[in-house]
């Protein structure tokens, strides 16, 4: 009998997931700021399986490759590469808006579905030779992502790939993930 590899357990458990998370996300019109549907993923964070659930299928997703430490963005990446990490035997490693983190940071700035922020990480999270994965709730323009990935190859780590709970298919942000393996459980077109 053939061995399922966690890449097999991670595509036939998506074939089914799709639709029951699906329903736990709610679309807030509006906000934050008019014009914008914001994708609601509180419901789904407060069903235990569901958070089960992503956490197993992100893991598994990733789960052939070497990973060294799991790179959390603010606040609701924290939520689900914190489990993640655990499940791979990997460190977790908070990615934060600029000022919260207590020590020397590296900072990237990138552009937003509706305008621009910054991202800090310490300078010591990562070492030369590792390799991070990158975790998120949303992926919609991309640019949150690109700039984790900026500040992963900054400081001499290897970005292995991004994961996230839902991707906005339509804001096109996989296009500057170009060269990284970018799995989303949850796809809006």
């Amino acid at each position: 009998m053939r061995q399922r590899t966690p890449e097999h357990l991670y595509r036939g458990a998506m074939e089914g997931a799709n639709s029951w998370l699906k329903d736990l996300i709610r679309d807030i019109p509006d906000f934050p700021k008019a014009g914008v549907v914001y994708k609601d993923i509180t419901p789904l964070l407060s069903d235990a399986a569901a958070l089960a659930e992503c956490v197993e299928l992100l893991a598994a997703a990733f789960g052939d490759r070497r990973v060294d430490k799991v790179l959390g963005v603010e606040a609701r990446g924290f939520i689900i590469a914190a489990p993640v990490a655990i499940r791979l035997g990997a460190g977790f490693v908070p990615v934060r808006k600029a000022g919260k983190l207590p020590w020397l940071v590296h900072a990237e700035t990138y552009e937003l579905e509706y305008g621009t922020d910054s991202l800090e990480v310490h300078q010591d999270a990562l070492t030369g030779g590792e390799r991070a994965l990158i975790i998120d709730d949303v992926l919609a323009t991309g640019g949150t992502a690109a700039a984790t990935a900026r500040l992963v190859r900054r400081l001499g780590a290897e970005p292995v790939g991004v994961g996230c709970i839902v991707e906005l298919a339509f804001l096109g942000g996989r296009g500057k993930l170009e060269g990284l393996d970018t799995v989303s459980l949850l796809n809006y077109e």
